[in-house]
């Protein structure tokens, strides 16, 4: 999955997370209430310090014009709460708009690089699972951006995740995802890779385990004279499979599209920002 080797996957590539900084806030403002779901990666400290510098271009005016304008819609004027939130990438760029946000994020590392960012009281996270935490307070929009569904390696923590969107949700609220579509077309018999990045500074492929829908991430990046090596794995789920989790946690889909420009979803395209509605 295409990203960066540190972090998640993004149409046509992922990168993994976890870290070892201590977090600035290191107690979460609210307490989770649910055991957090433990099969996502936990991104390490060195791993969130470079996560931004590795991600430039999905910081861009190109990428977040366009997100922002999505997300912020939707929003309208009430609250708005990211799963997996991260450094900030969208979220703090979303609070500068005027819309209030708040997040969950399960590695302190990478919480610890958004609060340099901003300050707790302007955006406040929560340390926790996305499929478990509980924020304070009803939202009107709950995003899960850059393929991180696919951290959730089981279709049960999926599922649960949509629950959890749901929850925090009121009448009329949206849920929404970013994701790659599987790449399996481009998976001939009997071959079990994909290459979706193979440049001068970067090397990357994606494995598959087809029974339990998991898939294996390797980034090579190249640091001087030598290469980097990072693994994530993610469960890949297609659109159909999130409709029916989105129908088990009482959503309704409400629009598909190819793009944050609302480019139609066709059989030809590469990921899709789905768009579910808790009825009124």
């Amino acid at each position: 999955m295409r990203g960066n080797c540190v972090g998640r996957r993004l149409v046509d590539g992922a990168t993994p997370r976890g870290g070892e900084r201590k977090c600035v806030d290191s107690a979460p403002r609210y307490p989770a209430k649910w055991p957090p779901v433990t099969s996502s990666e936990l991104w390490t400290r060195a791993t969130a310090d470079r996560y931004d510098a590795e991600e430039k271009e999905m910081s861009s005016a190109a990428v977040l014009t366009p997100t922002l304008a999505f997300l912020a819609e939707l929003a309208g004027k009430g609250r708005a709460l990211e799963f997996a939130i991260g450094t900030g990438r969208v979220g703090v760029p979303l609070r500068e708009r005027g819309v209030p946000v708040a997040g969950i994020e399960l590695s302190e590392h990478m919480s610890a690089v958004l609060r340099r960012k901003v300050d707790e009281d302007t955006l406040p996270v929560v340390i926790g699972d996305m499929a478990t935490t509980v924020v304070p307070g009803e939202f009107t929009l709950v995003y899960l951006l850059y393929n991180t569904i696919t951290n959730l390696l089981t279709q049960d923590e999926q599922v649960e995740c949509f629950r959890n969107a749901a929850r925090h949700l009121g009448p009329g609220g949206r849920f929404v995802i970013e994701l790659g579509v599987p790449p399996l077309r481009f998976l001939p018999p009997g071959q079990v890779a994909v290459p979706f990045d193979v440049s001068d500074q970067h090397l990357g492929f994606d494995t598959f385990d087809l029974v339990e829908q998991i898939l294996v991430s390797h980034h090579f990046t190249r640091e001087g004279d030598h290469y980097r090596r990072d693994d994530s794995r993610h469960r890949y789920a297609w659109p159909a499979e999130l409709d029916l989790m989105a129908r088990i946690a009482g959503l309704e889909l409400e629009r598909r599209v190819a793009d944050w420009d609302g480019a139609p979803f066709t059989q030809d395209s590469v990921k899709h920002i789905s768009v579910w509605r808790k009825p009124t």
